[in-house]
């Protein structure tokens, strides 16, 4: 079994063509590209997909909802316990007669842990068909402390704002090439204004409502340089992370300390 604390932490992002609210489809596809990834780089810790993989991002969700006991799940924990990894992403989940657009956290041991959309793109009227979490997430995976967002929560710095000691912030997306540019600076703002390194995954193609993702996915280290960049490719791309490298340089550059208190009203 691997460590249950590292240093380092070994992280895939997979960026796909997700086709429009076609479970079955993109679980098959995204499981050929695991397969690939599980033979070319052995040694992965977490495997990142982007907002509503199965699907795309459907204002349509009752078709397409799944329990906490559905089959997305089960194939999730199947990956991460023969893998000995975790794996994340955001799906359509209902309880309770209501839908949410959640990101699960699944580890090698079976444990799930979630995060719930806060801040629901009015826009596309995802607030009209989607309930809000009111909740934001502080899990831990190999010592790592991972704060998870999705999307729109990226143009929301006083929701993302590291008030845990957070090592990455994970930020999964629809996030279509219309407005890419605000997706490109505002994940080295996060990194920047939290010390910590955040990772961003969006998918490429284009929807039933003709927009088009030019992916972009990326990871960020905690001094807004780019450490990953994946531009349109449709695939996975590699990168590890230093936890020793991040506490010093928060030792070398301490602004966190003098960081603002607040409270937000929920």
């Amino acid at each position: 079994m691997k460590s249950i604390h590292s240093d380092e932490l070994n992280v895939a992002l997979i960026q796909p063509d997700t086709l429009w609210e076609n479970k079955e489809d993109n679980i098959y596809h995204l499981s050929l590209t695991i397969e690939k990834l599980k033979d070319e780089h052995p040694v992965i810790d977490l495997i990142v997909l982007p907002e509503m993989f199965t699907t795309g991002f459907t204002m349509n969700p009752e078709p397409f909802a799944e329990t906490m006991n559905g089959a997305t799940l089960e194939w999730m924990i199947e990956i991460a316990s023969e893998m000995e990894m975790a794996i994340c992403g955001s799906l359509i989940i209902e309880e309770k007669q209501k839908y949410y657009n959640r990101f699960v956290f699944v580890k090698p041991n079976g444990e799930i842990e979630f995060y719930d959309k806060k801040h629901l793109f009015g826009l596309a009227g995802e607030n009209e068909n989607y309930t809000a979490g009111k909740k934001k997430k502080e899990l831990e995976y190999k010592g790592w402390k991972i704060n998870p967002f999705i999307c729109y929560d990226l143009r929301f710095p006083v929701w993302c704002r590291n008030t845990n000691d957070a090592d990455v912030m994970i930020f999964v997306a629809n996030w279509p090439e219309i407005r890419i540019s605000h997706w490109q600076k505002l994940l080295p703002a996060r990194a920047i204004e939290n010390q910590c390194f955040v990772i961003g995954v969006n998918r490429v193609g284009t929807d039933m409502n003709n927009y088009h993702y030019s992916g972009q996915s990326c990871a960020i280290d905690p001094l807004g340089n780019s450490i990953l960049e994946m531009q349109n490719h449709n695939g996975y791309g590699i990168l590890k992370l230093n936890k020793k490298e991040l506490n010093e340089l928060k030792l070398k550059i301490p602004f966190w300390k003098d960081s603002d208190d607040f409270k937000i009203n929920k």
